[in-house]
């Protein structure tokens, strides 16, 4: 399983529509995507306007290929899009190791 971490900034003030927008994207269209498995995302607490998403992937290319060429990723950034203050910083990881909990 591959991990896309993207590290996103927003306008702020957007906090509560971002909210909305990026759950809706989320459940809407990313979930419905080849390879999708699963997604978590976290808000700033210091840095409200920033945002960390992980989406699960079954391979890299789901993402990168599969997604990204597809029209799910043109209506994914139709929703979330106009809120990024920068584009975000997007990278992908491999699993080292996990504890028991998780």
């Amino acid at each position: 399983m591959i991990l896309e971490l993207a590290d996103i900034r927003i306008h702020p003030g957007q906090q509560a529509q971002f909210d909305v927008a990026i759950m809706r994207g989320l459940n809407e269209v990313v979930a419905h995507a080849q390879g999708f498995r699963g997604y978590k995302v976290n808000h700033g607490i210091e840095n409200p306007e920033r945002y960390v998403l992980m989406i699960f992937w079954e391979t890299l290319e789901n993402h990168t290929l599969d997604f990204r060429a597809s029209p799910a990723f043109t209506q994914w950034r139709e929703i979330v899009g106009g809120f990024f203050a920068a584009p975000p910083q997007v990278e992908h990881f491999d699993l080292l190791g996990k504890s028991a909990a998780l």
